[in-house]
């Protein structure tokens, strides 16, 4: 087994950050760390943070992923789980997939 992680939504909130940071609003972005459609895929026999995941959202998903990579179905409000950026949160989507390393076996 394995999971799939998938980018469907990179929000920002400009009006927060105009209302509580005015001094960064000019120069704030979404976050550059993700684009909507990306998309990883994570073996259950090595369950680290994917090359070019944001160290910040792993800690947010790693459970929800090491779940996934059993094979269990999430539950549809963790299978859409979102970083804990406030400002700038990126929402995922967690899948159990067949790990084609183990598959056939």
């Amino acid at each position: 087994m394995g999971a799939r992680i998938t980018v469907v939504k990179t929000s920002f909130h400009k009006d927060l950050i105009a209302r509580h940071f005015p001094e960064a609003a000019a120069s704030a972005t979404p976050c550059p760390e993700f684009r909507e459609g990306q998309v990883f895929e994570i073996h259950a026999s090595n369950v680290v943070c994917p090359e070019g995941f944001c160290d910040y959202a792993w800690s947010t998903i790693e459970r929800m992923v090491g779940r996934a990579c059993k094979g269990e179905q999430l539950m549809w409000a963790n299978a859409f789980p979102c970083c804990a950026d406030g400002l700038r949160p990126v929402t995922f989507h967690i899948e159990p997939i067949e790990d084609e390393r183990t598959s056939g076996d």
